[in-house]
């Protein structure tokens, strides 16, 4: 029996997270200077959340265009042939 893919542990957390614990919130704090010692770390105020994008290679780039003209190219091919009736069951 397989394992669905939301239970698997890859990576433990590949998605980028939406909330920061409450240390991760005073540390973005201190570097935005908007922390003051001695302060509660309760009710700290709201920190924005940056996700991450990992930007594709060139060559996958090139590779996705190049397989989009083939696409393309085929398309109109497939188009101008007229469907066959009855098909294969």
């Amino acid at each position: 029996m397989s394992i669905d893919k939301s239970l698997r542990r890859k990576n433990s957390l590949v998605r980028a997270r939406s909330v920061l614990t409450r240390d991760e919130r005073i540390k973005t704090l201190k570097e935005t200077d908007r922390w003051t010692d001695g302060r509660s770390p309760y009710g700290l105020p709201k920190v924005r959340v940056l996700k991450i994008v990992k930007k594709k290679a060139v060559k996958e780039k090139a590779a996705e265009a190049a397989a989009g003209a083939e696409a393309g190219a085929a398309a109109p091919a497939a188009a101008a042939a007229p469907p066959a009736k009855g098909g294969k069951k």
